[in-house]
């Protein structure tokens, strides 16, 4: 994970650093048929497809022991363009597993995959969170304790993912039963739409994302952005690195204070001294120990 650090803060600032493919599978398996893992051993990931789109797919991990499992959806960041994938949460996605957790490590269309952008990046978003109840008979799931975690631009869809039961019900974003999240983890998030555009989180991709700016498609703005929908009325923690120069520490600060001022009941911000961007992400890192304790967290009772 370190040695994609270079290209990561390049594809950031929009500078176009090569580097490799999440990989795709020619032929993704159905949630059906799959029996083996993401690698092809037994007993490894389980590689799922959660609609026709080979880019549709997800990992499904599972503790040991009979369940039902509570479950962590997994979404991975990268200013929602196609050069990076769900791999960068595979290490984070087996420590939470090993924590106890089944992990749902999900891949999306993006900007640049055919069909990617507004809408279907929240769609696809929504639509592998429903799949669970799919999964959840086989794998041993428990459906009634779903969160949602997410780094960068995934901290978007995470949280997003947990308010979309507040739009109407005739918006082809909610989708007609969605599967209500218990909690969602913010790391290092990107949860005002509009104010990325103004700190230059993510350089113009919240822009490219929605195909506008706010006052070109302001309605898409209001629908996606996490901070138009408060309060979302699910427990929030908020992970966001001291030292964070890629997504500013004043995007988890103000939204803590929108959200606030909305009424939201349960939500909390965890600082990470001299934490980085990445720091968030990487259980190799000397900061995992606090942030995976803040994760962990939005599991405890009230």
């Amino acid at each position: 994970m370190r040695s994609l650090r270079p290209c990561l803060v390049s594809l950031v600032l929009l500078v176009g650093c090569a580097g490799p493919e999440p990989s795709r599978p020619a032929e993704p398996a159905s949630a059906s048929s799959s029996s083996s893992g993401a690698d092809g051993s037994p007993g490894g990931p389980v590689r799922v497809s959660y609609g026709p789109d080979p880019v549709q797919i997800g990992d499904l991990r599972v503790p040991q022991g009979e369940g039902p499992h509570p479950v962590m959806v997994i979404l991975h960041g990268g200013c929602w363009i196609d050069l990076y994938g769900k791999n960068l949460m595979d290490g984070m996605s087996e420590s939470l597993t090993q924590a106890g957790f089944a992990t749902w490590n999900v891949e999306y269309r993006r900007v640049g995959d055919t069909g990617g952008g507004y809408p279907a990046t929240l769609t696809d978003v929504g639509l592998a969170v429903d799949t669970l109840r799919d999964l959840a008979p086989t794998h041993h799931l428990d459906t009634t304790r779903v969160f949602a975690v997410g780094h960068s631009a995934g901290a978007h869809l995470a949280v997003w993912v947990a308010a979309r039961p507040r739009l109407a019900a005739d918006n082809p974003l909610r989708g007609a039963n969605p599967l209500p999240i218990t909690g969602a983890v913010s790391l290092a998030g990107i949860l005002d739409l509009a104010e990325a555009l103004d700190l230059g989180a993510c350089g113009t991709a919240a822009a490219k994302l929605l195909g506008g700016s706010p006052t070109e498609v302001p309605t898409r703005y209001a629908e996606a952005s996490p901070r138009a929908l408060l309060p979302i009325g699910v427990r929030q923690i908020l992970v966001h690195g001291a030292a964070d120069d890629i997504v500013p520490f004043a995007m988890s600060s103000h939204y803590l204070d929108a959200a606030k001022a909305a009424g939201e009941k349960d939500i909390t911000l965890k600082a990470i001294e001299g934490g980085d961007h990445f720091d968030m992400i990487e259980p190799s890192s000397t900061k995992w120990a606090d942030v995976s304790q803040a994760i962990l967290g939005i599991a405890a009772l009230p």
